[in-house]
């Protein structure tokens, strides 16, 4: 037998094992912590997405006025953008104070078989029919605001 050396330089095997195993964990860990924020990341631009489409239908509202939306009885729909797929509806409730209706935008899709959605709610002036002493309708719309 050959007697060992005792200024040998170098690792010894459990050392290198053991700095292998800390290495792996370190990989797996930063690994873990990217797709989760590429997961977020997704999520977060589809409930942007979600946030534009229920800003448009807000306008759309706004152009047509609420009182069209409410004798259709509500709207829906289906948005494909890019390869993502929503599902929105527009519902109205008629709140008997200053003729003023609840508006309630709901946008619906689904992530990784997981259901999500995003909700607005908003009040919206609509325009009242009155008939005055003479027996003529006249029409009056409100101004948008509420005090």
């Amino acid at each position: 037998m050959t007697p060992m050396r005792k200024n040998a330089k170098g690792f010894t095997l459990v050392e290198v094992i053991a700095a292998s195993i800390i290495l792996c964990g370190v990989v797996m860990i930063a690994g873990a912590i990217g797709t989760r924020s590429l997961v977020g990341t997704r999520l977060n631009r589809r409930y942007e997405m979600a946030a534009s489409l229920a800003d448009k239908q807000l306008s759309l509202i706004e152009y047509v006025g609420i009182d069209s939306i409410v004798e259709m009885g509500g709207l829906d729909g289906d948005f494909d953008e890019s390869g993502d797929s929503y599902h929105w509806e527009i519902a109205t409730e008629y709140q008997e104070i200053d003729n003023l209706y609840l508006v309630t935008i709901t946008v619906v899709w689904a992530e990784a078989g997981r259901p999500y959605s995003f909700v607005v709610d908003t009040m919206f002036d609509g325009t009242t029919q009155t008939t005055d002493t003479t027996g003529t309708s006249t029409t009056s719309t409100g101004t948008g605001q509420s005090g």
